[in-house]
């Protein structure tokens, strides 16, 4: 039978780990998905390790007429994850859908492979990639006695094509794997566990850093927007949005375990 028409995430709980954003001009990923989960009529729990930031996202939720609250959390510490799920749990009774949206490069010292440190590239791990599998492994339970959940982690398309820094590329090319591995140890719960690539996109953290290394800002957006095919320009965090509050629906209940790029026809030239 069709699906009724109603708002995609209608009564849904949902956790937006790195739901704030770096500072600049346009949105980012976490906030603009934090915002239209909301949209779409959940409940939603913003996590960012900068309290300041994942309040200015509840703010503009709030001000929208949704329910939302801001959560400080550093992603390295496994106690903060667990004390999330539980206040999720304790306010609203259960958690439907888990977005990991944390990921760093340079800011996390990431570097190539010959200048990489020890330090660097564990702390790069500890982010990228050990955080979305301790928030997987507190929020599982929850789903499970629940017989329902959605997990969406946001890899990057620098997982299968080519990047220069190792951390990055490494654990995002194993944020895939934890994905897959979700999806299959946890279908027979009725949870679904997908991964989204976002390609060249016009968000902070992927223009801000290239901007203040010295390059004017319309020279960064002109030389990324050259490189898609579609257009010829990047896509936005709205992009990432749709495609995850699509995923976190009930519309993609026969999907799991998928890599899903948003890159505006990159990953296929």
């Amino acid at each position: 039978m069709p699906l009724e028409n109603k708002l995609l995430l209608e009564n849904k709980i949902a956790i937006v780990v790195g739901g704030g954003q770096t500072p600049g001009e346009t949105i980012g990923n976490g906030r603009a998905t934090a915002i239209l989960f909301a949209r779409e009529g959940a409940k939603v729990a913003v996590a960012d390790r900068l309290l300041s930031s994942a309040e200015e996202t509840v703010k503009l939720i709030v001000a929208e007429g949704f329910e939302a609250f801001a959560y400080e959390l550093d992603v390295r510490d496994e106690d903060g994850i667990k004390n999330l799920v539980s206040t999720v749990v304790q306010k609203w009774g259960r958690i439907d859908i888990l977005h990991n949206n944390v990921g760093v490069s340079i800011a996390g010292q990431d570097a190539s492979v010959e200048k990489i440190t020890p330090e660097g590239f564990d702390n790069m791990v500890a982010i990228n990639l050990r955080s979305m599998v301790l928030t997987s492994k507190h929020v599982l339970p929850h789903m499970r006695e629940a017989g329902s959940g959605v997990i969406i982690n946001i890899s990057s398309l620098a997982a299968i094509k080519p990047f220069p820094l190792i951390g990055y590329k490494t654990t995002k090319a194993a944020v895939i794997a934890l994905t897959e591995q979700l999806a299959a140890g946890n279908a027979r719960y009725g949870i679904r566990a997908n991964v989204i690539l976002p390609g060249l996109m016009n968000t902070p953290m992927a223009v801000e850093g290239r901007v203040q290394s010295g390059k004017p800002r319309d020279e960064v957006i002109a030389e990324r927007d050259r490189l898609v095919p579609l257009g010829r320009k990047m896509g936005s965090a709205w992009d990432v949005a749709h495609a995850a509050a699509f995923l976190a629906s009930d519309k993609a209940g026969y999907i799991t375990g998928i890599s899903l790029p948003v890159d505006g026809g990159l990953s296929i030239v």
